[in-house]
């Protein structure tokens, strides 16, 4: 056999989740293949993760102690009882987050948004933090299905002032596009990506495009994400320490903007309200004005980073992660 073959064959002999040691301690057992290098376990790992990275459908995996990972085959999940595992991963998981919070050695959802904030304006958005507790209704617990985290906006980029004025003239609706974004630091069940993703969907009504932004994500649920945002339209972003380095999992659909919510919002919300009011004045302003209201409107959005050097110091001192481990090294 290649050792590709070994590895599916090994897994296909265990029948349960197993890390990459006892995968390749079962092909040793078994003789399956030959290995060339002096460390076998090193090269298991690789292959195993290759199957992820790949897009393999037949190999799964899911996240352990640490930044280890199990694997299983696809074709015995039910047999494994994946939703039981992963319910009970999801207690253990809380159990031990709540411990980490104690000690303060976790992060913030909030340390998230200046991550955001620098992926989006690297694609030409410009982002503002929504503050819920400053809402006239903020001690209402279901706010939070209402208000998006960030919001964001991307401009039509003309360059000539004839087209400019044009476009005004023509429909100046046309000229940009409002995104919603509901962020999250880790979605590793079913169920908490089920209970998000409506979120995203609810507050998101009033927005052309929504989003489920996550700092992590289970790998086992990339088919239930798909099938949602075939669905429902809100599209997911994988945020990643190094901003530049996220990536839009799934795209979000276009709608319509739905001004009687943005109306409501506006209402109980005051840094809403004001995002709004600088954008028209941004869209409105006079030629000779545009420049300063340009900045202005720059000053008054979420802050994002100039130098790439400044990410790894705001990661450390955020207590965020830069990278996982990788398993065999």
């Amino acid at each position: 056999m290649t050792q590709k073959e070994a590895v599916l064959k090994a897994l296909e002999d265990l029948k349960r989740v197993v890390t990459y040691a006892e995968v390749c301690q079962h092909i040793i057992e078994n003789n399956y293949c030959e290995f060339e290098t002096k460390t076998p376990g090193a090269s298991i790992s690789a292959l195993l993760g290759d199957f992820i990275r790949n897009g393999d459908s037949r190999v799964k995996r899911i996240k352990g102690e640490g930044a280890t990972y199990s694997y299983y085959l696809a074709k015995y999940e039910q047999e494994i009882g994946m939703d039981k595992l992963l319910k009970e991963q999801a207690e253990t998981q809380e159990t031990k987050t709540t411990k980490v919070k104690n000690q303060g050695k976790t992060f913030h959802e909030r340390s998230l948004h200046k991550l955001l904030s620098s992926y989006l304006r690297s694609v030409n958005i410009n982002a503002k933090t929504i503050f819920h507790e400053q809402s006239k209704t903020s001690r209402d617990s279901h706010q939070k299905w209402i208000h998006p985290d960030m919001i964001g906006i991307e401009f039509l980029k003309l360059h000539t002032k004839a087209s400019n004025n044009f476009r005004k003239a023509v429909n100046r609706s046309d000229s940009f596009k409002l995104s919603s974004y509901e962020i999250k630091v880790e979605i590793n069940t079913d169920y908490d990506l089920k209970k998000y993703y409506f979120q995203a969907v609810s507050n998101s009504s009033w927005a052309n495009y929504g989003y489920l932004v996550a700092f992590e994500f289970a790998d086992t649920l990339e088919e239930e994400m798909k099938r949602l945002n075939q669905s429902f339209g809100i599209g997911i972003i994988e945020l990643k320490a190094n901003p530049y380095e996220s990536k839009v999992l799934f795209p979000a659909t276009y709608r319509e903007l739905d001004y009687q919510t943005m109306d409501k919002l506006c209402n109980i919300n005051a840094d809403f309200d004001k995002f709004i009011a600088q954008v028209e004045m941004l869209l409105t302003a006079d030629e000779r004005y545009l420049s300063a209201t340009e900045r202005e409107f720059e000053v008054f959005c979420e802050e994002y980073f100039q130098q790439d050097s400044e990410i790894e110091e705001y990661c450390v001192k955020n207590g965020i992660p830069m990278k996982e481990e990788v398993e065999g090294e």
